[in-house]
């Protein structure tokens, strides 16, 4: 049986005349994108759940606003992203940080420490134990960082659309993004550099009679 909704433009003239059952097909197009974005947002998977049924009931109840200027999940994402931002923003503020890198001009860091890993994050697959280090310091970045770096670096979106999503300027969005990957780059390097020391010991352990 083919798709009631096969095109997207279908979908949203459905949802904008009250159809009930287009809305239970934005649900079934576009939860799963959804609430990967709300459980990298809140690292909580009863609240990213949350944040996924306010997200479509606000939607539905609020299609009519959606002017087509972008498409139907990029708007979704933008609803997604202001409810996981609240849910941070409810919270009592972590007692885990942190430190800041240094800035140098407006928008410009450096990180406090930087080693030479031989390790690129684009194109390296991470291993268990990476991974969960590499959860652990998203989880660390401001809400606001964090919303940026999960849009692009993550879910794939373009600097454009991510810029569109958190509602600011796409050079806004470069400094947010650049920050981010620079906190981040600064606490993989700590990590790596703790392994390296651990791997110089442990060789020097290894040749000792």
């Amino acid at each position: 049986m083919e798709p009631r909704y096969a095109d997207e433009r279908d979908l949203v003239t459905a949802l904008k005349a009250g159809d009930r059952a287009a809305c239970a097909a934005m649900v079934e197009r576009f939860s799963p994108r959804i609430y990967r974005l709300a459980l990298k947002l809140v690292r909580d998977p009863d609240e990213a759940e949350d944040v996924l049924q306010e997200t479509f009931i606000s939607a539905c109840e609020h299609v009519s606003q959606f002017e087509g200027r972008s498409s139907l999940g990029t708007w979704l994402y933008r609803i997604a992203t202001n409810a996981g931002l609240m849910h941070l923003r409810r919270r009592q503020p972590d007692t885990v940080s942190m430190n800041d890198p240094v800035e140098l001009e407006e928008g410009e860091f450096v990180p406090r420490q930087l080693v030479d890993w031989g390790w690129n994050p684009e194109d390296h697959a991470l291993n268990e134990e990476l991974k969960r280090v590499m959860d652990e310091a998203i989880a660390m970045l401001p809400e606001t960082l964090r919303a940026a770096f999960v849009l692009r670096d993550i879910e794939g979106l373009s600097t454009a659309e991510a810029a569109e999503v958190l509602g600011i300027t796409e050079s806004a969005a470069k400094v947010r993004l650049h920050r981010a990957r620079m906190r981040l780059r600064e606490h993989l390097s700590r990590y790596f550099a703790a392994h390296q020391v651990a791997g110089a010991n442990g060789g020097q352990r290894d040749g000792t009679d």
